[in-house]
């Protein structure tokens, strides 16, 4: 027996759901925006195709047959999913949809980046975002495979494709209890934490301000290091006087305030650094990321200054 090959278009599709719902050609062939007589020789090279006729032609409404039925189930399942899928298509080339997926590689930017994350939510609710903070180590190679969307980082590289949009400058700052002897000082420098326990987030030493802009240069260890993931947790200790943190000012925004810690410059003029969002370049310019950097530049900011 010789198989049967049909085959089958999207056309034919909603060739068959029109007609079912339109209860003739003449009808059908208005809502398709096809003349009748193509409408009929579409059904009837489909009948040809599939060797079964898929109306029960005597009937008026025109009915489907059995055959025709099982067409009509499957183009109820399919239609609404291409639907679905073209309508994607048109967001993502509208810019209204997308996939923004950020890895950081600095532990204390969830305090300011959640705030940008909250309004860029309301403004974009069809581009889906997610944190990679398991990906800080290896960002920005993950960045070029298209593994993540977005990296923050304060060190910008050279790299191929990929556009390094400078955010806002920031000031690490040295946090102690108000009962530690360096609390007197009205600045820290790198002599300083020789004998202290420094409290730092559990990354390397190069992602971290105070070695990387003053202690290794200077060539200075302090007396032993903890690493402590949640900045609450190194507050805490910090205000037991169990040791000393370096913290940037946006974390430390409210503890200027607070009777149990002091915030003191790093050095006599301070230290300064910059935030950088690495984007692929082919992504920067779309609607919704032009957005982000434009939150994430200003945003922050008001933290600074609250």
């Amino acid at each position: 027996m010789r198989a049967v090959q049909v085959h089958l278009e999207f056309r034919h599709l909603r060739t068959i759901k029109a007609i079912h719902e339109s209860g003739g050609m003449a009808r059908a062939a208005e809502v398709l925006n096809i003349t009748q007589s193509a409408l009929s020789h579409q059904v009837k090279g489909l009948e040809d195709q599939a060797g079964v006729e898929l109306f029960v032609r005597r009937t008026k409404p025109l009915r489907l047959s059995s055959a025709g039925m099982r067409l009509l189930e499957l183009a109820e399942r399919v239609l609404p999913e291409v639907d679905a899928l073209a309508e994607d298509f048109r967001s993502l080339r509208a810019g209204r949809k997308g996939r923004l997926h950020i890895a950081i590689e600095c532990h204390a930017c969830f305090e300011w980046l959640f705030p940008v994350l909250e309004l860029f939510r309301k403004a974009w609710p069809e581009v889906d975002v997610d944190i990679r903070p398991g990906l800080a180590f290896d960002a920005l190679p993950a960045l070029q495979r298209e593994e993540v969307d977005l990296v923050v980082s304060s060190d910008p590289e050279d790299l191929d494709g990929v556009d390094f949009t400078a955010l806002f400058d920031y000031e690490p700052v040295f946090v102690a209890s108000t009962h530690h002897p360096l609390a007197a000082r009205e600045f820290v420098e790198a002599e300083d934490f020789r004998g202290e326990l420094l409290i730092t987030y559990p990354v390397e030493r190069s992602r971290l301000d105070v070695f990387s802009q003053l202690l290794t240069p200077a060539k200075v260890e302090p007396r032993a290091v903890r690493q402590v993931e949640l900045t609450s947790v190194i507050l805490l200790l910090v205000a037991s006087n169990r040791g000393v943190a370096v913290l940037p000012d946006w974390v430390v925004r409210e503890v200027r305030y607070h009777s149990d810690y002091v915030t003191r410059p790093l050095t006599a003029k301070g230290l300064t650094r910059r935030l950088f969002a690495a984007t692929r370049d082919v992504d920067t310019i779309k609607p919704f990321m032009a957005h982000l950097l434009r939150l994430a530049r200003t945003e922050p900011l008001k933290l600074q200054r609250t």
